[in-house]
C-alpha cells in the first residue's frame, strides 16, 4: 500500500486552481495564472514565455529567429520588425518570400483581409491572389517587385558582381523608409538575415532573370561560413522558431556543430505522425545533437499570428522595455 501512494505522489504533484480574471490584469500575469489553472495548451505557452525571457535576458545568448514568409503577409510583420527594433533578436534565418511580402509592402503594395472560403477561380480572373484569408492585388506582387528591384539591382552591379543574402538584405533595407519593414529594422539593428532557399521567390526570381543578362552570382557560400561562425562564436544559443520547413532547419543544423541549442522555443500547427520536419517535436531534434539533452525548450501548438503577439507581450511585461544593447 505505502509503495502504490509513493508512486501516486509522483504524479499528483499539483492541484488544478480555477482562474480568475480581473480587470487591467497584465498579460503576464495571466499567463502566470494560465499555467496553473490545467488548461490543455497554455501551459507549454507559459513556458514558451519563460524561455524567452531567460534568452531575452541573458546577453550571453545569440539568438536565432526562423520563420516562414506566409507571415509577414499578415500583420505579424510589425511584431517582428519590433522584435528585432527592441534589440532581441541576433540572427534571423526565413525563406525567399519574406523578401517579397516585406518589400512590397514597404513600396506601397496592398494587402487586404480575406477568407479561407474565397472563390479562386473568380478570384483569378479578378487578378487578386489570396495566400490563406489574406488577398493580394496582382499588380502589387510580381510586378511591383520587379519594377522596383530591377534598378537596384543594375545599380548594385556596378560596384559588386557577387553577393550573399545577407548583401543584399543590408542594401535593400538601406533604400527602405518603413519602420514596419524588417529589411530595414536589421539594417539598422546590423541583423543579418540568411535564406539558403531564397530562390524559390518572387525576389528569387528577379535575381534569376538579372543575371541572364549580368555577370551575376549570389555568394551562398559567405552565407554559410557566416552562419558557422556565429554558432561557434556564441557562449550560448537560443531560438524562437516560428513554422518550419527550410527555416526551422537551418537553424537546428548548424547548430549540432556547438553540440545543439541550449534553448528554444517552437510554435507549429503542424502534425508530427507524418514525419515532416514543421510538425517534428523539438524533443526529435535532441537525437540527431541539434539540441542539448538538458536544453530548456518548448513546442507550442498552435498558429503564430495568435500566439507570438500575447507570448511576446508577456516578455516584454517581464523584461520592463528592457532592451539589448546589441
Amino acid at each position: 500500500m505505502r509503495s502504490k501512494r509513493c508512486r501516486r505522489d509522483k504524479f499528483l504533484t499539483e492541484g488544478v486552481r480555477d482562474l480568475g480574471l480581473t480587470e487591467g490584469m497584465a498579460v503576464s500575469e495571466l499567463l502566470n495564472r494560465m499555467a496553473s489553472m490545467g488548461g490543455f495548451s497554455v501551459s507549454p505557452v507559459a513556458k514558451a514565455v519563460d524561455i524567452l525571457e531567460e534568452m531575452f535576458r541573458d546577453e550571453d545568448y545569440t539568438v536565432f529567429l526562423s520563420f516562414p514568409a506566409c507571415l509577414i503577409a499578415t500583420g505579424l510583420r510589425g511584431v517582428i520588425a519590433d522584435l528585432v527594433q527592441r534589440g532581441y533578436i541576433n540572427v534571423i534565418i526565413t525563406t525567399g518570400g519574406t523578401f517579397d511580402h516585406d518589400l512590397s509592402r514597404a513600396w506601397g503594395g496592398r494587402y487586404y483581409h480575406g477568407t479561407f472560403q474565397a472563390d479562386d477561380v473568380e478570384l483569378h480572373r479578378l487578378d487578386i491572389h489570396r495566400l490563406g484569408n489574406i488577398f493580394i492585388p496582382v499588380e502589387d506582387y510580381g510586378p511591383l517587385l520587379e519594377a522596383r528591384l530591377q534598378p537596384i539591382l543594375s545599380e548594385l552591379h556596378k560596384e559588386r558582381r557577387r553577393l550573399s543574402v545577407r548583401d543584399l538584405s543590408e542594401e535593400l533595407g538601406k533604400r527602405l523608409h518603413d519602420e514596419g519593414s524588417i529589411l530595414y529594422q536589421t539594417y539598422k539593428r546590423h541583423v543579418p538575415i540568411y535564406s539558403l532557399g531564397v530562390l524559390d521567390s518572387a525576389f528569387g526570381y528577379q535575381l534569376f532573370l538579372f543575371a541572364q543578362t549580368h555577370d551575376f552570382q549570389l555568394d551562398f557560400w559567405k552565407d554559410m561560413r557566416e552562419l558557422n561562425d556565429s554558432v561557434f562564436e556564441a557562449k550560448k544559443t537560443g531560438a524562437l522558431i516560428l513554422g518550419g520547413g527550410i527555416s526551422k532547419h537551418t537553424v537546428i543544423w548548424y547548430n549540432q556543430f556547438r553540440g545543439g541549442l541550449d534553448a528554444a522555443a517552437f510554435i507549429t500547427t503542424a502534425v508530427e505522425y507524418d514525419g515532416s520536419l514543421s510538425g517534428a517535436r523539438l524533443r526529435e531534434a535532441i537525437s540527431w545533437g541539434k539540441v542539448k539533452e538538458e536544453a530548456k525548450q518548448v513546442t507550442v501548438e498552435g498558429e503564430a499570428t495568435v500566439l507570438l503577439p500575447m507570448i511576446l507581450l508577456a516578455v516584454y511585461e517581464r523584461l520592463r522595455g528592457k532592451n539589448r544593447g546589441r
